[in-house]
C-alpha cells in the first residue's frame, strides 16, 4: 500500500497478551472493505490516480490496476462531462481556502451505467514533498434517486399542498422537516414554509412541550403505520402554546424502506381549553386548585397498582391544620382563605411532580407520595413539608403561625385499597393531635418507634454539632512495597445522649436533615488542620489525605469555593488532598458533577471516585470523568482468595481502572492472601485491617514519627 497508509511499526501497541497488532493488516482490511473507494490522486488535468483501494471495482466496474496512472481510463474520463468543469472548479477553490471539500456529481461506469457519487477529500503533501489529493468517493446513486422521486411527488400534488386548509407535513425519522404547507407555517407561526422548515430543525425538542411525544409518536407509527387524531401541546415560533391533532402515515417505497412520515395537522387549541374547563371544575379545589376528593380517590388506585408491580411504599398523609378554626372565626373567613391558599402553595412546593396533594375539606388536606423504597425517606419528606409548614404567614399585617397534625397510612401494611388507606390515615392524624399536634405519626407502632429514634438522632446531631463532639480518624494506605503514601479522614461521633453513633447510621440523617455541610466543615476543619501539621514536620513522607464529600453537597453552588477556602485557611497544599466521591453524584446530573469535580482539577485537588463496583457507573463514560484514582469497593474483594468468581471480577475491574490509566485503591484488604494476589493483579495502593485500622490522630503521628525515623538511616 502507498505509505501514505501506512503506520510506522514502533508504534504498535500490544494486547494484554502482549501480541503486537499488524496495523498495516487492520487499516489495509478497513480501507478495503468500505462501501465506496479510497484514493490518491494528482492535481492534474486527468486527476491521475496513484492509490485506488479494491472498492473501485463495485463503484465503476474497473479493477484497481485499470486506473493507476491512468493505464486504461483516467477519473477525468469517468466524470460526467457536464459535471467535469464545475467538479474541476469546486475542488480548486477548496484547495485555494486550504479547506477539505466535499462535490456531489455523476461518473459513468465500465458499462455504460450513470451512478451519482458523493467525493469528499483534501489536499496533503505525499512522502516526496508533491501536493496530492486524498480522498474517499461513495455510491449515493439510491439516495438521489429517492429525493428525484420525492420531488417529482411533490410537484404532482403541490396544488392540493398550497391550497389545503389544513396543515400538511413530511418528516424524517429524526425529527426534520423535508416539507410544510403554508397552513402549517401560520399555524406555528412562521411567515413561509422555508421559514419553518430552516428554524424548526429539531421536532422533539423544539415543537412539543413533552420531548416524549415525539418518542410515542415514533412508537406508535413502528407498530401500526399510521396514527389518528393524535394530541400534543406544542411551541408556536413567538414561545406560545396551542394544542394539535395530528393524522398520519408512514411512506415508504415498495420493497417497503422508509422515506419519510407524512400527515396533516388540525388546531383544537378552543376545544382542549373547554374540555380541560370541565375536568377542572369536576377535578380541582376552586379555592386553592388543588386536587379534589374525586381526583385523589382516582389517583390512588393507579398508584397502589405501581406500588405493587415496583415494590416500593405508597404513603397517604392526611393533614389537619392546627389553629385554623381560631383564625378563621377571628379575622374572617376571606383570611382563612388567604392562609389555606398560601398553605396549599406550600405544600404542593414541598413535594415532587410525581405525587399529589389535594384539598380534603375545610382546612384538612391529604398528600400521595409515591415511590419510597425506605420509611426513613418517608419521614424525611414529611420533615420538609411540616417545616415548610410551621413558616409564619403575612395576614392583616400581622404574623401567624400554624401547625399540621398529620397522620401517615402505608401500603400495603395499613391497607391495599383507597378507602382503607384514607380511613387509617385519618386514625394516625387524630394520634398526631392527641401528642401535642404539630407533628406526624404512623399509623404502623413500629414505623412510629423509627420514626422517634430518628427524630431524637437529628436532635442530638444539632447539638453533637454545636458542642464538638465529633472526631476523626485516620485509616493509612500503602503501596505494594507497604510504604505509607496516604490517609483518609473518617468521621467518629461520641453523642452525650446517645452513646456511640456509627457513620452508617448519622450521615444519612445527615444528609436528609440538612446537616451534611457542617458535619462535612467540622471533619474538613480538623483533617486539613491536622495533615498541614504532619506534612510541616522534617522527614516526613509526603502523604495524600483523602476525605469524603456527599454527593448531596453537590447541589450547592459554592462547593468548589467552600472547600478551596478552607483548605488555604489551614496552608494544605492542594495537591496533597484527595476528594473522594461515589457513584451517586453522577445520577442527577452528570454534567454539572463534571464540572465541578473539573474545577477542583484545575486548582490542584485529586478526585477519586469512592466505592466503585457498588453502583451504576456506565463503562462508557467512565473514561470520561476527571478521576485520579479508583477504589474498589471492598464487597468485591471479600473472600477473593477462596472463590473463584470472586477473583475473576477483582481481575477484571483491576484490569479496567488500569486501562483507564487511574491509580486503583483496594478497600478492606484483611489477609495476606487477599494482599498478594491484588499485587500480582496490579492493584497500585491497599487499605484493611492487614495493613492498619483507622487510627485516632495521636496513634497516626507515632506511626508518621517510626516512618520518618526509619527514613534517616
Amino acid at each position: 500500500m502507498n505509505p501514505a497508509f501506512t503506520t510506522p511499526p514502533s508504534h504498535h501497541t500490544s494486547t494484554r497478551l502482549d501480541r503486537p497488532v499488524n496495523l498495516q493488516r487492520v487499516l489495509d482490511t478497513l480501507v478495503n472493505n468500505l462501501e465506496g473507494m479510497a484514493y490518491r490522486c494528482l492535481l492534474d488535468r486527468n486527476w491521475t490516480m496513484r492509490f485506488v483501494s479494491q472498492g473501485c471495482l463495485r463503484l465503476t466496474g474497473y479493477v484497481a490496476s485499470a486506473l493507476l496512472d491512468n493505464q486504461d481510463t483516467s477519473w477525468e474520463q469517468l466524470t460526467h462531462p457536464d459535471d467535469r468543469l464545475r467538479v474541476r472548479q469546486e475542488i480548486t477553490a477548496a484547495i485555494a481556502q486550504g479547506q477539505r471539500f466535499t462535490v456531489h456529481y455523476a461518473i459513468t461506469t465500465r458499462n455504460g451505467d450513470i451512478r451519482r457519487v458523493k467525493e469528499q477529500g483534501t489536499m496533503v503533501v505525499d512522502e516526496a514533498g508533491q501536493q496530492v489529493l486524498e480522498g474517499f468517493i461513495e455510491d449515493v446513486t439510491e439516495t438521489h434517486v429517492t429525493l428525484e422521486a420525492l420531488a417529482h411527488a411533490e410537484l404532482r400534488y403541490r396544488q392540493i399542498f398550497e391550497h389545503a386548509r389544513e396543515g400538511i407535513f413530511q418528516t424524517t425519522q429524526d425529527g426534520r422537516y423535508l416539507s410544510a404547507n403554508p397552513a402549517l407555517a401560520r399555524l406555528y407561526g412562521y411567515d413561509s414554509p422555508s421559514a419553518l422548515i430552516t428554524d424548526l430543525s429539531d421536532i422533539e425538542r423544539r415543537l412539543y412541550v413533552q420531548p416524549q411525544r415525539r418518542e410515542r409518536f415514533q412508537k406508535l407509527m413502528a407498530a401500526y403505520g399510521e396514527i389518528s387524531n393524535f394530541e400534543s401541546e406544542v411551541y408556536r415560533r413567538d414561545g406560545s402554546r396551542i394544542w394539535i391533532s395530528e393524522n398520519a402515515h408512514s411512506v415508504r417505497k415498495s420493497n417497503g424502506e422508509f422515506i419519510c412520515f407524512e400527515g396533516t395537522v388540525q388546531d383544537i387549541t378552543e376545544r382542549r381549553s373547554q374540555l380541560e374547563q370541565l375536568e377542572r371544575q369536576a377535578n380541582y379545589d376552586g379555592l386553592t386548585g388543588l386536587a379534589n376528593r374525586n381526583l385523589l380517590r382516582d389517583r390512588i388506585g393507579p398508584a397502589i397498582d405501581h406500588a405493587e408491580r415496583m415494590g416500593h411504599f405508597l404513603a397517604v398523609v392526611f393533614i389537619d391544620l392546627d389553629h385554623f378554626k381560631l383564625i378563621n372565626d377571628s379575622l374572617g373567613h376571606d383570611v382563612g382563605d388567604q392562609l389555606l391558599v398560601e398553605i396549599a402553595q406550600r405544600m404542593r412546593s414541598s413535594v415532587r411532580s410525581s405525587d399529589t396533594v389535594s384539598r380534603h375539606s375545610g382546612d384538612e388536606f391529604v398528600l400521595l407520595l409515591n415511590e419510597h423504597f425506605r420509611a426513613s425517606t418517608v419521614i424525611a419528606h414529611l420533615q420538609r413539608v411540616l417545616k415548610q409548614v410551621n413558616q409564619p404567614v403575612s395576614l392583616l399585617g400581622r404574623e401567624f403561625q400554624v401547625g399540621a397534625s398529620m397522620g401517615v397510612a402505608l401500603y400495603p401494611q395499613d391497607g391495599t385499597d383507597a378507602q382503607s388507606l384514607l380511613k387509617h390515615a385519618d386514625v394516625a392524624m387524630y394520634a398526631a393531635k392527641e401528642r401535642g399536634r404539630n407533628n406526624f405519626q404512623f399509623f404502623t407502632p413500629e414505623l412510629n418507634k423509627i420514626a422517634d429514634e430518628r427524630l431524637n438522632l437529628a436532635t442530638a446531631m444539632r447539638y453533637g454539632l454545636e458542642q464538638n463532639e465529633f472526631s476523626v480518624v485516620y485509616q493509612p494506605k500503602f503501596n505494594a512495597q507497604r510504604e505509607m503514601v496516604g490517609v483518609e479522614a473518617l468521621a467518629r461521633w461520641r453523642s452525650v445522649s446517645c452513646g456511640t453513633v456509627g457513620p452508617d447510621r448519622f450521615i444519612p440523617i445527615a444528609e436528609e436533615t440538612g446537616l451534611i455541610r457542617e458535619l462535612t466543615e467540622a471533619v474538613l476543619r480538623q483533617a486539613f488542620a491536622a495533615a498541614a501539621a504532619w506534612s510541616a514536620l522534617p522527614g516526613q513522607p509526603v502523604l495524600t489525605l483523602a476525605v469524603n464529600l456527599s454527593a448531596k453537597l453537590f447541589l450547592t453552588d459554592d462547593l468548589v469555593e467552600w472547600v478551596h477556602a478552607l483548605v488555604q485557611q489551614s496552608g494544605l497544599p492542594t495537591d496533597q488532598v484527595e476528594l473522594e466521591i461515589t457513584e451517586g453524584v453522577f445520577l442527577d446530573d452528570s454534567a454539572r458533577a463534571i464540572s465541578t469535580l473539573t474545577a477542583f482539577k484545575t486548582l490542584g485537588f485529586k478526585v477519586a471516585m469512592d466505592d466503585f463496583g457498588t453502583g451504576y457507573s456506565s463503562l462508557s463514560y467512565l473514561r470520561h470523568l476527571p478521576l485520579d484514582t479508583i477504589k474498589i469497593d471492598r464487597s468485591l474483594i471479600t473472600d477473593m482468595e477462596q472463590l473463584e468468581d470472586v477473583a475473576m471480577i477483582a481481575r477484571a475491574v483491576v484490569s479496567l481502572c488500569q486501562n483507564l490509566r487511574k491509580t486503583v485503591v483496594a478497600e478492606g484488604v484483611e489477609n495476606q492472601a487477599q494482599f498478594d494476589m491484588l499485587c500480582a493483579h496490579g492493584c497500585d495502593q491497599f487499605q484493611g485491617y492487614l495493613l492498619s485500622k483507622p487510627l485516632p490522630l495521636e496513634a497516626l503521628q507515632t506511626l508518621l514519627a517510626q516512618a520518618g525515623h526509619r527514613s534517616n538511616f
